[in-house]
């Protein structure tokens, strides 16, 4: 019923209580979840979640607030691409948050890095996973710049795709993704109080462009706030968007995991894995 776009079960927190966790997914009958990657050093492990369980997926990708870890290249990311059930490039963007002493122009490595996550889902086909943070205007800029277009029948399509994950920006970020064909997704964060204008967001992003998360093992959604998240919760996302949509949650579940179908398309049946597998054992 209920997809999940966006968790790190990898992480200690919640890997620890792994079989717990599927078990309390089963029962909140969230079907799907999308396990994220954030650093190279981390993507065995969420590759191997994936891997080893058939409702879960992976991505491959270096956050942008990560330093101090291996810089991924162009074959970094595209060799990681190919692998069974690995489904999209990212979380990526830009995050100028945590400045510190820095200037925004210190931060040209995340830029760059972003850049190479772009090109990666350019060369892939696959969808990208965008963070933004404090940085908006050079998030969507470099989009435009790098992500290109295609022409064709219907006119200028985005060569690069995907969504705009935990979204917490404005109204004009939202239309301006949207435009170039990206999906917004909501985290919990929409349920809680102080998130008035995250509401106002929802109430203009059509649902047929629509995701939900959790970004567990963070943002607990209202009435576990303060709890450490997981894919069990996102139900309570989808409940503030019917309320706010005047939908059922049922509508809610169905369309979010319609559109998670559409973006996220190379999520394969069960012998469609197997067949992949094989040919990546021949090769």
């Amino acid at each position: 019923m209920f997809t999940d776009s966006h968790c790190h079960l990898s992480f200690p927190e919640l890997k620890s209580r792994l079989p717990e966790i599927l078990r309390a997914m089963a029962q909140a009958q969230v079907d799907r979840a999308l396990c994220i990657c954030t650093t190279l050093e981390e993507f065995d492990d969420v590759h191997s979640l994936a891997r080893d369980h058939g409702n879960l997926w992976s991505t491959v990708g270096v956050h942008p607030d990560n330093e101090g870890v291996q810089e991924p290249t162009l074959d970094d990311l595209l060799q990681r691409a190919g692998r069974a059930k690995v489904v999209g490039i990212g979380e990526t963007g830009l995050d100028y948050y945590r400045l510190g002493e820095r200037t925004v122009a210190d931060m040209g490595w995340q830029r760059s890095r972003y850049r190479t996550h772009i090109e990666a889902a350019r060369t892939t086909g696959l969808p990208l996973v965008i963070h933004t943070r404090s940085a908006s205007d050079d998030t969507l800029a470099i989009l435009r710049e790098a992500g290109g277009f295609d022409g064709g029948p219907a006119g200028p399509r985005p060569v690069a795709r995907g969504v705009f994950h935990c979204f917490t920006e404005t109204i004009e970020v939202a239309r301006a993704a949207l435009d170039l064909g990206f999906y917004i997704s909501f985290s919990g964060i929409i349920t809680f109080r102080s998130a008035s204008d995250i509401r106002e967001v929802a109430a203009f992003v059509p649902l047929e462009r629509m995701l939900i998360e959790t970004d567990s093992p963070y943002l607990a959604p209202v009435p576990h706030r303060g709890k450490t998240n997981s894919p069990a919760f996102v139900p309570w996302v989808a409940e503030q968007i019917a309320q706010i949509k005047g939908l059922s949650v049922a509508e809610v579940a169905q369309a979010t995991s319609v559109n998670f179908d559409t973006l996220f398309d190379r999520v394969l049946s069960p012998p469609a894995i197997k067949t992949l597998d094989k040919s990546h054992e021949e090769a």
